[in-house]
């Protein structure tokens, strides 16, 4: 046999599928040392190792078996082969031609290359398989990647979101912080000017009893005693959008059931038109009117009323003069309930 045909051996040789003379010719070639032939068989061990892996098991056709069986038609020869003995010299050389007969019809190589593309067809398939497997393995980190990067774009929304709601709220406490301390300063602003009025009213009290006269009792005076009363309720007035910087204090003694209204800063009433306070509950209830001339910072209103314990806010609005049975006008001051 030559070179090109025991080379073409080298495959089912891999998978032990030559017959006893075909595989006695191909060991003494390879002990011989061809090295083309030693490489193709490691490289067609190597792919016969993995074919379990990559085959499916299917029952073959009924008729391979026949075809396989009469594709081997010739009868193996009467005069076997003998096996070279371990002492002659296997070097590559014509002695090949008497270890098997040259007139040996060829062997016939249909098995052989359904062997050889049944090989093929499984290392096709292991790699498909293998790819397969690869591909659907890189969808599933795709699409858990793209789930991950949802879910930090919805978390980075809902901080957005939680920060921005947290500036608005700093933005309403500082708003309340600045109209705190202002009503803090125009209620020092308004105590400040009351204990001067109680120390004039004090000193004109003195002077006039070391006269000889009886003390008049004024409205300031009745002011400065309502302030030390132990019966004295008291509630805060703010200025609206109207009349931002106004604010009041309303005073009421249940004692005496009088109840007192210093305001601060309210604007000059215009012609034909008197500020009125109103206390509510379920309706508003007129307590009075009073007027700010101008040039007046301040303005101390003072009336007797049965009873208002039940009213929650006090207002001022601007009205008509003689004043309404329900406010009409703008609202200048307001208390919260």
């Amino acid at each position: 046999m030559t070179h090109e045909e025991l080379e073409e051996t080298i495959p089912l040789y891999a998978v032990g599928a030559l017959e006893r003379g075909e595989r006695q010719a191909t060991d003494a070639h390879l002990l011989s040392g061809c090295v083309s032939c030693h490489t193709a068989l490691k490289e067609y061990q190597s792919a016969a190792a993995i074919l379990p892996f990559g085959l499916m098991i299917t029952p073959p056709p009924r008729k391979l078996k026949a075809k396989i069986m009469g594709a081997r038609t010739s009868p193996p020869d009467q005069d076997t082969v003998k096996e070279p003995s371990g002492k002659q010299s296997l070097g590559p050389g014509e002695w090949m031609n008497h270890l098997i007969p040259p007139e040996t019809s060829p062997p016939t190589y249909t098995f052989r290359w359904i062997v050889g593309l049944a090989m093929a067809a499984a290392v096709v398939g292991a790699g498909y398989q293998g790819w397969t497997s690869y591909h659907t393995q890189m969808s599933e980190d795709t699409t858990r990647l793209e789930q991950l990067q949802n879910q930090a774009a919805t978390a980075d929304s809902q901080v957005t979101a939680l920060r921005r709601q947290v500036n608005e709220r700093d933005k309403s406490l500082n708003t309340t912080r600045e109209e705190l301390n202002r009503r803090l300063s125009d209620i020092a602003e308004l105590k400040d000017q009351l204990i001067q009025r109680e120390a004039e009213l004090e000193v004109a009290t003195a002077h006039l009893t070391q006269q000889g006269g009886q003390p008049i009792r004024t409205t300031q005076d009745e002011l400065a005693a309502l302030l030390r009363s132990p019966h004295a309720n008291a509630t805060a007035l703010s200025g609206t959008e109207t009349a931002s910087r106004a604010s009041g204090l309303f005073l009421y003694d249940t004692h005496t059931q009088k109840a007192w209204l210093y305001t601060l800063k309210l604007p000059e009433c215009p012609n034909g038109m008197t500020y009125q306070v109103w206390a509510t509950h379920e309706q508003p209830i007129s307590i009075g009117t009073f007027r700010v001339r101008a040039g007046e910072t301040s303005h101390l209103f003072v009336t007797s009323i049965p009873d208002f314990l039940s009213a929650n806010t006090f207002s001022v609005s601007l009205e008509p003069i003689g004043g309404q049975t329900y406010p009409t006008g703008p609202v200048y001051l307001f208390s919260q309930s």
